[in-house]
């Protein structure tokens, strides 16, 4: 069967192409914009891509075509495909039809930390023996794939509330069948699709209408907005985990959160993990992935012996490299919330006297709309020095954010680059957040400071 998909360099779309090829597909794939790692993995799998949506891809007609969430009416292979009458499907409604049908899904939902929470998963099920099935909106960095299909009973997904195409508007994870299910937490995003946070909460809410009863799901004490939904209806086995109350809570070592102790309701200690990840988000993703685990079976030592081995996926505080003493690290940060909470955790991690640049790019479809611009100075405010890359498009004024001082909104890229290279000194440290490849920034950055 030759699969073709449409927007194939997509975080999700890759991982579907890597199942369907390990079904025993042909498959095929197109793509406006091709850059690593996603693109890097395809080529690994020997999956082609093409650049661009030209009509003259589908012939000869692929068998089916799976049609990613950003092609739109008017793309000449899309209106093609209509016009001849070709077999198409939603990525998240081939996964339902094709793999999840005959499996037990352990999703992972919510506004930030869904892939790490699920690399965390994944990674403690195949700690344990269990050879889980995955698909992943990242690499993995214990895995070095997005996605694999394997014949354990256990499928690890992230769940992403985004809808799943143009002719399907539901949110994807609708379509998974969740045996238990983390929602992580909930803030509003997604203003292109959504109007509003009771919008989400209200998809939320039919994600929770579809776990059995003798499924379970993992809310975080005390997040309002997750609550609202919980009390909408919920009719499986329901557990808290978090600081302050549930089934499970922490006691920090570190105050970076790269040691900390696991404790029960009663304050016992359960055990230690000490590991690369920093971050008190990261710290209560853990206690999730903790909590999912324990309900397939494995124990909680099991679990916080995988996580002081594991290594937190592409693009999340990686580490690109030191030139002089300067460190690049690349997150994939573009909500204000992800933007504060990533930015504290490198300061806990670096101290005081290091001075920490944050370089931004404002390119998610919420961020370009300018929805919660207003917190971005608040959530950048840890940094000591602020570069914003504002392109042209953006529905909002990016320059009413500059301070003349440490926040620098800058229209001209290469001239950024520039700057940024110019005024580094040795000791510092850059962090760069986006949820696309920002230009490849990462490298010229890299290549500058050595001519520096």
């Amino acid at each position: 069967m030759h699969v073709h998909i449409l927007g194939v360099c997509g975080t999700f779309m890759g991982g579907i192409a890597v199942i369907a090829k390990q079904l025993g597909c042909k498959v095929t794939g197109s793509d406006a914009n091709v850059y690593p790692p996603m693109s890097t993995m395809l080529a690994e799998q020997g999956i082609e891509i093409i650049e661009g949506y030209d009509e003259k891809q589908l012939q000869p007609a692929p068998d089916l075509i799976i049609v990613g969430n950003a092609m739109k009416r008017g793309i000449p292979c899309v209106e093609y495909m209509l016009n001849e009458g070709l077999p198409f499907i939603s990525g998240p409604q081939w996964l339902e039809n094709y793999v999840l049908n005959t499996k037990k899904v352990i999703g992972v939902a919510g506004t930030h930390g869904k892939t790490s929470t699920s690399s965390m998963v994944a990674w403690i099920l195949e700690s344990a023996g269990l050879n889980p099935s995955f698909l992943i909106g990242g690499i993995p960095g214990n895995f070095g794939v997005s996605a694999r299909l394997t014949d354990s009973p256990y499928f690890v997904i992230e769940s992403d509330e985004y809808d799943c195409a143009f002719f399907d508007k539901r949110s994807k994870f609708v379509h998974y069948r969740p045996y238990v299910q983390i929602l992580n937490n909930l803030e509003y995003d997604h203003a292109d699709i959504f109007e509003n946070i009771d919008a989400i909460k209200k998809q939320f809410h039919h994600l929770v209408r579809i776990i059995p009863g003798n499924g379970e799901v993992i809310a975080p004490y005390g997040d309002k907005a997750i609550e609202d939904v919980i009390n909408m209806g919920c009719w499986s086995n329901l557990v808290y985990t978090g600081a302050n109350g549930g089934k499970l809570r922490y006691r920090l070592i570190s105050e970076d959160g790269s040691e900390f102790d696991v404790t029960d309701g009663t304050g016992n200690i359960l055990g230690t993990v000490k590991w690369e990840s920093i971050g008190i988000h990261n710290v209560l993703n853990a206690l999730m992935a903790i909590e999912a685990a324990s309900y397939v079976g494995v124990s909680y030592q099991i679990s916080i012996k995988a996580l002081c081995g594991f290594r937190m996926p592409k693009r999340r505080m990686e580490l690109k490299g030191i030139v002089n003493d300067i460190a690049v690290y690349d997150d994939f940060a573009h909500h204000p919330t992800a933007i504060r909470t990533t930015l504290d955790g490198l300061r806990k991690k670096v101290g005081a006297d290091k001075r920490i640049i944050a370089v931004f790019e404002p390119r998610s479809n919420t961020m370009k709309l300018g929805v919660n611009h207003e917190q971005l100075g608040a959530s950048l405010a840890i940094a000591d020095d602020i570069y914003m890359y504002a392109p042209d498009g953006l529905k909002w004024n990016t320059d009413e954010l500059a301070d003349g001082h440490k926040f620098n909104v800058c229209h001209d890229f290469d001239k950024m680059v520039g700057d940024i290279i110019s005024t580094t000194r040795k000791g510092d440290v850059i962090l760069i957040m986006s949820n696309g490849g920002f230009g490849g920034i990462q490298a010229k950055l890299l290549e500058g400071l050595k001519l520096k």
